[in-house]
């Protein structure tokens, strides 16, 4: 970001003079696998359905200010009541208003790095403080009697599984044991939660951890990240909350229309989830296969809809696949916990195939 300028300073709140905004590198290429969004398109009679929806939406009212209807029909996806359910512009809308409600000076939150980086982003901008326990190096699992410890002493804790971007899960047990062991409200995020193995959403723990909040999205399986919508489940008094926070009107009558047909017609994303989930396996063995014998190289199994991996002279290699494949993926190289690391999402056979042939030429090609 570019220094401000003096008149900035001077204005601006002290604590954001030298603030660094979320940035994810992007850059128009021809294949675009950096952003953890489903690069299928949607399926032909839900995007009808969807077309006819947006087509019949009156744009000269205001919207339901709490996505009534849309929240009744994702109560009803999860089983719970409506009033557990609260809908947000993007989880990113719903994250901040987690740590702006429940956060702020002289409250710390507990972050599990390698994570989102907008945790701390968003902790920052509402003065809350961070402790952050780090998962291992080498297998990015959590320490959990260490993490443990540390939600004994905070007022939040936000953990993600899958993990981004390690795809790593939590197992529901260790997110029951942080609830109980944390004052205040564990946040689970779950925006990748429908490419993970079956039975590893923390949900069956709402009914028994109060104080318990679940993110989702329908910007990753659901193939909407355009239209910027998420939504948490949690009790009704916490939700309560959420809505006192919120922006006014903040999910417009578009979102609203879209979500509703994605939530009704979910069952016709299943297929398109199944090919991620097997060509995630199948990137997995090829890059495998392609990094083998190459000294610090590595590539980690994932639950969600993305790979890590370790390559010698990371960021050269993003950049020449950007310049010269005109293929975009993730460089976390220079993040810290990440030294040397690319996330790449994992698109459909064509766009691995062209990533795989890409990096072979790379990888291949350094190690003759």
């Amino acid at each position: 970001m570019a220094a401000l300028s003096d008149r900035m300073r001077a204005l601006v709140q002290p604590r954001l003079a030298d603030f660094e905004p979320y940035d994810p590198a992007f850059t128009p290429t021809r294949i675009n696998l950096s952003a953890n969004e489903n690069t299928y398109p949607m399926p032909a009679a839900v995007r009808a359905e969807l077309d006819r929806a947006l087509a019949a939406t009156p744009l000269n009212r205001y919207p339901d200010p709490m996505s009534g209807e849309l929240r009744a029909v994702i109560a009803e996806r999860h089983g719970v009541e409506p009033r557990q359910v609260c809908v947000g512009n993007g989880g990113d809308e719903l994250l901040f208003n987690f740590l702006f409600a429940f956060g702020g000076a002289g409250r710390t939150l507990l972050n599990l790095p390698p994570a989102f980086s907008e945790y701390e982003l968003f902790a920052q901008m509402t003065e809350t403080a961070v402790v952050n326990v780090w998962r291992d190096p080498a297998t990015f699992e959590i320490p959990e009697d260490e993490a443990l410890a540390a939600a004994a002493e905070a007022d939040l804790v936000i953990v993600t599984s899958p993990n981004n971007p390690t795809g790593n899960l939590i197992a529901p047990e260790f997110a029951e044991r942080l609830c109980a062991a944390c004052r205040g409200l564990v946040m689970v995020d779950e925006a990748y939660i429908e490419f993970a193995r079956p039975g590893a959403s923390v949900q069956p723990l709402l009914e028994r951890c109060p104080n318990l909040v679940i993110l989702h999205t329908l910007s990753k399986a659901f193939g909407e990240a355009g239209i910027r919508c998420g939504y948490v489940l949690a009790t009704a008094d916490v939700i309560d909350v959420f809505a006192a926070v919120r922006q006014i009107y903040s999910v417009n009558v578009l979102t609203q229309a879209a979500g509703l047909v994605a939530i009704r017609e979910r069952a016709a994303f299943a297929p398109v989830v199944e090919k991620i989930r097997a060509e995630r396996a199948r990137m997995l063995a090829g890059l495998e296969g392609l990094t083998a014998g190459v000294i610090g190289a590595v590539v980690w199994p994932s639950e969600g809809n993305f790979l890590l991996v370790r390559l010698p002279g990371a960021a050269e290699v993003r950049r020449r696949l950007r310049d010269d494949y005109d293929i975009l993926v993730r460089d976390f190289s220079a993040a810290p916990g990440l030294a040397g690391c690319l996330r790449i999402t994992v698109g459909t056979p064509e766009e691995n195939d062209a990533v795989l042939r890409a990096l072979t030429d790379l990888v291949k090609g350094e190690t003759r």
